[in-house]
């Protein structure tokens, strides 16, 4: 019986997959005949090459899957994980890498504790220099605590399982649990589904949830240009999976003006030091603009 089975979603991921899988199996610390590798294309395009240079990498034994359509993150992991017959799932993105021995320990924490659900690592932007997007927290709380209590919790290294998720990039999870609690919502194509997944899996199981500080991988986000667009699709998963939860949209939208207010001051002090992007300035107040327009039209539909 395979002891994990890892998820891995492309769509045109050449420049990422081969170095990821090489990764896994550099810092592999279980027998590789333990490890399921199951790879689902989203309609690349071209798939067929792609497919025939992992079976070369890996062994005859990789699990290939082609897509019948291109539904999203969350679909692609999805036909993966109903696949899979390990009884953990690593879900990991084509463009993280693996820095260190990296299953044992989790493998372990899962088969000594019964209850525990997920498992997160600590995100690395360099193989030396950590992120700030190992975690975060849920955005159903007030969004000034929400800011400040994640920017602090971050650089601690201080997670708390009932208020905190892990990234979407890189984490395990125990099947049974997640295919209890409804898998990935493939009704968010992309983006945001981690908020969601936590509050669904502890409703259902508890607040089992454990962060190694000590456990490594490597997804450089530092590079990526955050725009007001991406900012906005964020919060329309959000505002998807509050009304699933019953809240207003309304109380969605005072949480992110409220993260917004914060993010305002901390880039105006930054401003007057002369340390202040100019470019994420204007995108903070950007996306302001776009926060306030929705609150008067969901103001007045209300």
């Amino acid at each position: 019986m395979k002891q994990v089975s890892i998820i891995i979603v492309t769509y045109n991921s050449e420049k990422d997959i081969y170095d990821c899988v090489d990764s896994i199996q550099t810092y592999a610390d279980i027998p590789k005949e333990d490890i399921e590798l199951i790879i689902v294309d989203n309609c690349s395009h071209e798939t067929e090459p792609m497919f025939a240079r992992l079976k070369q990498q890996w062994g005859e034994d990789i699990i290939l899957i082609e897509n019948t359509q291109n539904g999203g993150y969350g679909q692609g992991n999805n036909v993966g994980i109903r696949r899979a017959t390990a009884p953990v799932i690593l879900i990991m993105n084509p463009d993280v890498r693996l820095l260190e021995p990296f299953f044992r320990k989790p493998l372990g924490a899962f088969m000594a504790d019964k209850e525990l659900i997920m498992y997160g690592m600590k995100m690395m932007n360099t193989p030396t220099s950590a992120s700030n997007n190992s975690f975060w927290c849920t955005t159903m709380m007030n969004g000034y605590l929400r800011t400040l209590l994640t920017g602090l919790c971050t650089r601690m290294d201080l997670y708390l399982p009932r208020w905190m998720y892990f990234s979407g990039s890189c984490f395990f999870v125990r099947k049974s649990m997640f295919e209890a609690a409804g898998l990935f919502d493939e009704e968010v194509f992309m983006y945001g589904e981690e908020d969601d997944i936590h509050y669904r899996l502890a409703k259902r199981f508890g607040y089992h949830f454990r962060f190694d500080k000590h456990l490594h991988y490597l997804h450089p986000m530092e590079h990526r240009q955050l725009t007001v667009d991406y900012e906005k699709k964020l919060l329309e998963v959000d505002l998807y999976h509050h009304r699933k939860k019953g809240l207003s949209p309304l109380a969605t939208l005072r949480t992110y003006l409220q993260i917004n207010t914060t993010l305002l001051v901390r880039a105006y002090l930054r401003k007057m030091l002369g340390r202040q992007d100019e470019a994420d300035f204007a995108k903070l107040k950007g996306f302001r603009n776009e926060l306030k327009k929705m609150y008067k039209e969901y103001s007045t539909k209300s």
